[in-house]
């Protein structure tokens, strides 16, 4: 992952987490730690990354990132429904 100078924390992100009970340290570490597992280079306003880090429940956190900014888009625990059980794995439907 690229340095980062600070993060935005958008409204919707704020909002999943109070309802997931993720706190802000366990996205920071996850996207300082993590590893990218999708990348979604055309979306707008910037690229953005969905970022796994395993620690003790799994975590996805989807950001956009700008030089050394990172926005923070959304957080959630990854479902066994859609994702194999790497975490990484979408499911096939």
């Amino acid at each position: 992952m690229r340095t980062i100078s600070h993060f935005i924390w958008r409204k919707h992100a704020l909002e999943r987490m109070l309802q997931r009970n993720i706190s802000r340290d366990e996205v920071i570490y996850c996207i300082l730690h993590g590893e990218e597992i999708e990348s979604y280079p055309d979306d707008t306003p910037y690229p953005s990354l969905l970022v796994l880090e395993i620690g003790t429940q799994p975590l996805h956190i989807v950001i956009a990132i700008d030089d050394d900014v990172c926005y923070i888009i959304t957080a959630y625990r990854p479902s066994n429904d859609e994702f194999e059980n790497d975490y990484k794995t979408r499911k096939k439907r």
